[in-house]
């Protein structure tokens, strides 16, 4: 019955960090604040009727999380944001949560072999978005234009807009770095993590685009909110399981 309400508990917080995710790519501290401060209710209750070997659990759980979404994190694998709802989640279920409800077990699936519940919710959040790049390229292909040949991989992790709407629209980088070199000839070339053209190089492409040095679009790549990705890897964590490792699985006896 606790793992429900652990997981009813978390929700209402993870929608909410959708939401000011979806709009200014930006979480509060004050989210994950609240939810640990509340949900300490829960880790007290379980250390009181559980003892010292749930404590031990909820260290090890804790460090863990923390060292490996930290490296992430550095890495730049996600936002500051992301990091400590996946820690906060660490802390709340250092157990993977198992439930009966209406005659059946959950996960569906069963236990993954890590029962570390919060590296099953990455797992799933970054497999969720592998899926990204196959939806970008389809969309491409609807809105193909000749100048994508040029770049075709760039089909997969962005689109071409045009530089007079760019200020229209929010949550955008460049894929492309813009240089001039002594000559006056403009270089061209990829921006790994996406140029932020607001605070970098928007008055520079209207500029270029009036001595057409550039083409009138250009190739952006949108900041996703990965907090989706994180709070359906949650759900589908709590009512399937792992599907990373059973996606695995399946492959290989199939």
């Amino acid at each position: 019955m606790i793992e429900i309400l652990k997981i009813l508990f978390s929700m209402p917080f993870l929608l909410y960090s959708c939401y000011s995710d979806l709009n200014s790519r930006r979480v509060s501290n004050k989210v994950w604040k609240y939810m640990l401060a509340l949900g300490s209710v829960f880790v007290f209750y379980e250390i009181f009727t559980t003892g010292v070997s749930y404590l031990i659990s909820l260290l090890f759980s804790g460090i863990l999380v923390f060292i490996v979404v930290y490296i992430l994190f550095q890495l730049g694998a996600f936002g500051g944001g992301d990091a400590k709802g996946l820690i906060v989640l660490s802390i709340l279920f250092p157990f993977y949560p198992v439930f009966h409800f209406s005659g059946k077990i959950y996960p569906l699936l069963g236990l993954p072999p890590i029962g570390l519940f919060t590296f099953t919710v990455l797992g799933n959040a970054l497999l969720l978005t592998t899926i990204v790049p196959f939806g970008m390229f389809c969309y491409n292909l609807l809105h193909f234009s000749p100048e994508m040949v040029k770049n075709p991989l760039y089909m997969f992790i962005g689109y071409r807009t045009e530089v007079s709407s760019l200020k229209h629209k929010k949550h955008l980088g460049l894929l492309e770095k813009f240089e001039l070199d002594e000559s006056g000839s403009l270089k061209k070339g990829f921006a790994r993590t996406g140029l932020d053209f607001d605070a970098d190089q928007r008055p520079e492409l209207e500029e270029y685009l009036k001595k057409g040095l550039i083409e009138k679009d250009i190739w952006v790549t949108p900041s996703l909110p990965f907090m989706l990705s994180i709070t359906a890897g949650f759900l589908i964590a709590v009512v399937f399981g792992d599907l990373t490792f059973y996606a695995v699985m399946y492959l290989m006896v199939g």
